[in-house]
């Protein structure tokens, strides 16, 4: 049930995408720093950050547009992606973002103002005709890297969203704060591999288990599909951590 109700809300957001999208631009953050605007989706990666700390990437898991879209994706490649040093691409696209959005902010003019609402219509982001060229020109950017590479690659490969949910994620596990995670129990474990069969980012979850390390994984996105698909109940939420 859980996963139902998971995939429905991942669905959800993706049809909600045209009013969002706005929310989530990497571009537009740029555009309103050099007018010194908090836009958006300032706002929203800041939320996003916070979020983390307390939550991990459960924001990747449950609410995520760009994941409804790769997981609806699945179906067509559902195959592991290749993970390692690729993961790492997309932290270089994210410092590389984060530098332009500071210069722009220091080049910038104006006073300091806060506008949530910055370039869309009504809060609505995908007003326009020609709006649309942008909008299907995201959504071929995050199709193609899952139908090419397997599940979730765009999520491994070039989610500017994603490194602020793992750094937030990092500091709330260093300042010891209940967060949720997955803790496996590796007695009950019988290494059948359905945790890595169910597992929406193709993590290698079995070898974590013998590993222990499942918990403090940056790639896991908190979905629960390997805990509602283990069937000797060896993974499981978790709010505290192991001492």
């Amino acid at each position: 049930m859980r996963q139902k109700i998971r995939k429905g809300l991942l669905l959800f957001s993706f049809l909600l995408f045209p009013v969002t999208i706005w929310y989530f631009s990497p571009y537009l953050i740029i555009n309103a720093a050099m007018e010194h605007i908090i836009n958006g989706s300032f706002i929203v990666f800041c939320l996003m950050f916070l979020f983390s700390m307390f939550f991990g990437r459960a924001w990747c898991g449950y609410l995520c547009p760009a994941g409804g879209l790769q997981e609806c994706t699945m179906r067509v490649n559902d195959k592991p992606a290749k993970q390692g040093k690729r993961d790492r691409i997309k932290f270089i696209i994210w410092i590389i973002w984060m530098l332009a959005v500071i210069a722009s902010f220091i080049l910038g003019k104006n006073d300091l103002t806060i506008n949530p609402f910055y370039m869309t219509d009504h809060g609505i982001s995908i007003s326009g005709i020609s709006n649309y060229v942008i909008y299907y020109g995201v959504i071929l950017l995050l199709f193609l890297p899952t139908i090419i590479h397997g599940r979730r690659a765009a999520c491994h490969y070039i989610c500017w969203m994603a490194p602020f949910m793992v750094i937030g994620s990092t500091v709330g596990r260093f300042l010891h704060l209940p967060q949720l995670h997955i803790e496996a129990d590796r007695e009950k474990c019988v290494a059948c591999g359905m945790c890595n069969k169910n597992c929406s980012m193709g993590l290698d979850v079995k070898h974590m288990v013998e590993c222990n390390s499942i918990s403090k994984c940056k790639e896991c996105i908190q979905c629960g599909a390997c805990v509602d698909g283990c069937p000797k109940k060896a993974l499981n939420y978790k709010w505290t951590w192991k001492r």
